[in-house]
């Protein structure tokens, strides 16, 4: 306001504008004063305060609090001393220029009516101008408003005022309802009733919506910054594991006072997953960095305890010289109660005495019950052993917590040595990976050696089987051609002996004849024997038919005697056809089949690599035999 006030000098209108008598002092400065133009011919303090018309004043803050715009000249609005309990009207006085008079309204018609004020309104309507009223006239009148950016006339007797700021808007609206007479003149073109209203203007507007735009833009930076300060600090940011950063960590986990920072990055690390065989002795050193602090914070909150049990004796003992105070103060107010004092006390002192003395028994009574209540509590602590006056007692009690602390020491340096035998044990198997990745190609190899191994021993395995089955069916031929052979000798016995029955009826007229005949039958039977069985024989085993078998035969040993593991038939037709191209898979397998004591079929694979292959065995049939 002090600001505003000294501003009032530069809307004060000069005094040389004025040549008028000064009829009655007290009316022309109360209207020279509602003008906020300072009175002609009188000095001395301005009736009302210039905080009415001063520069300084913002309409605007109506317009962010979300009011609408008032009018500064109405009492009542903090811009004008508040008016005195009877209403007293504000009376209009003529007012001399250089050029015109402007002659005051009836006060008893009502004020002039207005439209409603735009918002950031700085123009205002002047209508009812007289008709030879000029620009440089209206200029005079209402320069004493405030600032003139621009006039525009019409040539019907109106026109608009632009003022620099708001405020004066409100000082030229005062003049509304003024009878304006150029000079002495009594001609109807030189006068006419002023009237006055709120104009709406674009620029104002424009400018009213920049000023809004600016005051929203300071807010909303304003409640940002609020924001920001209110806002709760983010963490800081933990780095990417690293080994210079482990190292750096390692550094601060030592360090007492950067070990709540560092606890909540390795907390962090571990929690991400960082920890793996290569980086595990990196952690476990952090980690045994980090168990040692338990010692120190054990330490701290022992010294804590000590240091709480020491105020609480400290104030147990401040307790007691309180209460002992207190008993001290009921003291006298008990002897002042008795009847050789409290008959000289007047009545309003035995009543401010009496409830004194029940006001410190209350207080007295408080304190010694917290008094007792900590003596319990101590008691209680204590009463777990009776006898801990006895010096025995004492030195077993020490004894017991030296040896709970011997006991606390060996548990953590035992869980030290595990922690280091599992680091080290980490670390023999990491040597025995990157070892194992050297020679990762020999064990493969050896591997893959092992299951050919394998391999082979089961196709043995089955090859032998086949080969049990094999001999087992050839047993049962031989064993069925036998029976065959037996049926067929007992068959031919009996023809034998029918014949000699026969015979020896014969026999019976010539013993001479008889025993030749008998040779001849001998030798009869045996002859037939022997060509049945060299027929068996041949039914076994057929002869080659041609010289073309026995040299197929020839090149089919050698070409098996080279593949001891054998081949399949596919492979063999496709060598024999490179020598003769009419043979067929058919002939070479009825040719090895012809022959089993020199060639032998084995099966090889299980399921669907299941694999008929022919091997050479003639080396085998001959050690045999």
């Amino acid at each position: 306001m002090a600001t505003a006030a000294d501003g009032l000098g530069s809307i004060a209108i000069d005094t040389t504008q004025l040549n008028m008598s000064v009829t009655d002092p007290a009316a022309w400065a109360t209207a020279m004063n509602n003008l906020g133009m300072v009175p002609v011919g009188l000095t001395g303090q301005q009736l009302v305060t210039d905080s009415i018309c001063v520069r300084g004043f913002d309409p605007n803050l109506s317009m962010m609090t979300g009011i609408t715009p008032i009018n500064p000249m109405l009492p009542g609005m903090g811009l004008v001393p508040q008016p005195p309990v009877t209403e007293i009207p504000v009376i209009k006085e003529i007012m001399h220029c250089k050029s015109c008079t402007l002659f005051p309204p009836n006060p008893n018609l009502p004020p002039p009516s207005t439209r409603e004020r735009p918002p950031g309104c700085k123009t205002v309507f002047v209508g009812g101008l007289p008709e030879n009223a000029t620009e440089e006239i209206i200029q005079e009148v209402f320069d004493q408003c405030g600032d003139i950016t621009a006039i525009r006339k019409s040539k019907k007797n109106f026109c608009h005022i632009r003022f620099s700021e708001e405020f004066m808007v409100d000082k030229a609206i005062y003049l509304s309802g003024y009878r304006m007479r150029l000079g002495s003149s009594t001609d109807k073109k030189d006068s006419g009733r002023l009237h006055v209203d709120f104009a709406q203007a674009r620029d104002d507007f424009y400018e009213w919506e920049c000023k809004q735009r600016m005051l929203a833009r300071e807010e909303r930076h304003r409640r940002k910054i609020e924001e920001d300060r209110m806002r709760p600090p983010s963490p800081p940011a933990i780095m990417h594991y690293s080994e210079h950063e482990a190292t750096l960590l390692a550094e601060k986990l030592k360090d007492d006072g950067k070990f709540s920072e560092a606890i909540t990055v390795l907390l962090t690390w571990i929690e991400r997953g960082e920890v793996n065989r290569r980086t595990a002795n990196q952690f476990y050193s952090m980690v045994q960095s980090a168990n040692s602090h338990v010692r120190r914070l054990m330490n701290e909150k022992a010294t804590h305890e000590q240091e709480m049990e020491q105020a609480k004796e400290n104030f147990k003992n401040a307790l007691t010289g309180i209460l002992t105070q207190f008993e001290q103060i009921v003291a006298v107010f008990n002897a002042s109660t008795r009847q050789k004092a409290w008959d000289h006390f007047s009545k309003a002192q035995r009543k401010n005495i009496d409830i004194w003395r029940k006001h410190s028994e209350e207080l007295r009574n408080a304190h010694s019950e917290q008094l007792m209540g900590i003596r319990r509590e101590e008691e209680m602590e204590m009463s777990d052993d009776d006898s801990t006056d006895n010096p025995s007692n004492k030195k077993l009690r020490v004894d017991e917590s030296a040896l709970a602390a011997q006991a606390y020491a060996l548990r953590e340096e035992n869980d030290s040595l595990r922690w280091q035998l599992d680091a080290y044990r980490n670390e023999v198997e990491l040597l025995k990976q990157e070892k194992g990745q050297l020679f990762r190609t020999e064990e493969s190899l050896t591997k893959d050696q092992q299951l050919q191994f394998l391999q082979q021993t089961l196709q043995g395995m089955q090859q032998q089987l086949l080969k049990i089955q094999e001999e087992l069916n050839n047993k049962k031929s031989e064993l069925e051609q036998a029976k065959e052979e037996h049926t067929h000798t007992q068959a031919m016995l009996k023809i034998l002996q029918e014949q000699l029955k026969k015979s020896t009826k014969d026999l019976a007229e010539t013993n001479g004849h008889d025993e030749s005949q008998a040779n001849e039958i001998n030798v009869l039977t045996v002859p037939s024997v022997n060509q049945d069985r060299e027929k068996n024989s041949e039914k076994r085993s057929q002869p080659l038919k041609s010289e073309k078998e026995a040299l197929l035969i020839g090149i089919i040993s050698t070409f098996l005697h080279v593949h001891p593991f054998g081949a399949n038939i596919e492979y063999l037709w496709s060598y024999m056809q490179q020598l003769d191209s009419k043979i067929s898979a058919n002939e070479i397998e009825m040719l090895l089949m012809k022959l089993p004591r020199m060639f032998k079929q084995e099966f090889s694979g299980v399921g669907a690599t299941l694999e008929k292959r022919w091997k050479f065995c003639a080396f085998e049939g001959i050690k045999t035999t």
